[in-house]
């Protein structure tokens, strides 16, 4: 694939303007209230992985709506102290899969929870997790349940998950609730990415090729999977577009970034039509931007030339391990809230 998007030079400063519901705080914190009415951990199990060197829990937590929603929890074996946790999310079309499949974060000695993705397994991994609300007008994608009004929305119930996930890690034995990071590529970049702007004491995030950054704009320019599945919809459905672009407005990832305060360590690749890289450098260009702190949030681009969705692979993977290292090792940055800005504080809510 060639290049497409916009040169280099001109992503390194592109902050478009991404229209945002005049009630979209207002929306997110009554959709993660009623969430936290309800105990966050339902059940935890050890799991027989035959591994020597980590130990797995089958986790069960209560996600949107009380919904069971599963997950891997893994550890490194014969460590007694609390550790931080990597809380990762897998991308489009993916389940958690095996608890042996992703060892990274817990081979490099960290805590990591990995969050199945409701009613989405099949694709590229198997998973465990049911949606149970799928009635909602919408296409038969994951990315088009629901879409004609953000109520009933699928991703309202999934970045609700996600939010839980990080909850659910912090009340895990083992486990430093002070040191909680999210993690992500493409769909699990994108989800990653609302933590960030929902729980305001995060302690890092690591964000690679975010999906649902600038729907608007990913939309218009590329007709790839995901989001090509949404255009197929609007293709159909003609007279959809309005309530469409209204639904997306409350997921996207540059609304979210906006109101993020931990530091971040972001990639995407130039050539990559899956999530163009303008609508991942939006997010980044306005990271921190509207938080109401008196500084501005650490950050980190690496930008790949040559890479479509894939990006750096594992030579990224290096690049987030070494980052989270020296981020994990300092003093945690001081969170100032402006007024009412508290959407997701896992320490005020009840759990």
């Amino acid at each position: 694939m060639p290049l497409f998007d916009l040169p280099l030079d001109q992503l390194r400063q592109y902050a478009p303007v991404v229209p945002e519901p005049a009630d979209f705080d207002a929306f997110w914190r009554a959709t993660l209230r009623e969430a936290a009415a309800r105990p966050v951990l339902v059940d935890v199990r050890p799991e027989p992985t035959d591994l020597r060197l980590v130990d797995t829990w089958d986790v069960t937590f209560a996600g949107f709506a009380g919904d069971p929603v599963r997950a891997w929890y893994t550890r490194p074996s014969g460590l007694d102290e609390p550790l931080p946790v990597v809380v990762e999310y897998v991308g489009y079309g993916r389940g958690r899969g095996l608890p042996h499949e992703r060892l990274t974060w817990p081979v490099a000695g960290y805590a990591h929870l990995l969050m199945d993705a409701r009613g989405q397994s099949g694709q590229y991994g198997v998973g465990d997790t049911a949606d149970p609300h799928g009635a909602a007008p919408g296409g038969p994608w994951p990315v088009t349940r629901g879409i004609l009004a953000p109520e009933g929305y699928y991703y309202r119930r999934l970045i609700t998950d996600a939010v839980r996930a990080v909850q659910a890690a912090r009340a895990l034995p083992g486990v430093d609730p002070q040191r909680a990071v999210a993690a992500g590529n493409s769909q699990g970049g994108g989800l990653a990415l609302a933590v960030a702007g929902l729980v305001p004491d995060l302690a890092a995030l690591m964000s690679t090729a975010p999906f649902l950054c600038h729907v608007q704009r990913a939309i218009e320019i590329t007709d790839a999977a995901p989001y090509g599945e949404i255009v197929n919809y609007l293709a159909v459905n003609r007279e959809a577009e309005p309530a469409v672009r209204r639904t997306l407005s409350y997921v996207d990832g540059v609304c979210f970034a906006r109101r993020a305060f931990a530091p971040a360590h972001f990639a995407v690749g130039l050539r990559d039509v899956v999530c163009p890289p303008s609508t991942g450098f939006a997010a980044y260009n306005q990271y921190g931007a509207a938080n109401g702190g008196a500084e501005p949030v650490a950050r980190t681009m690496h930008v790949y030339p040559f890479n479509g969705h894939e990006h750096g692979d594992a030579t990224h993977v290096r690049r987030q391990l070494r980052w989270l290292a020296d981020v994990l090792a300092g003093p945690a940055p001081a969170v100032t809230l402006p007024r009412g800005a508290v959407l997701a504080d896992s320490s005020a809510l009840p759990t």
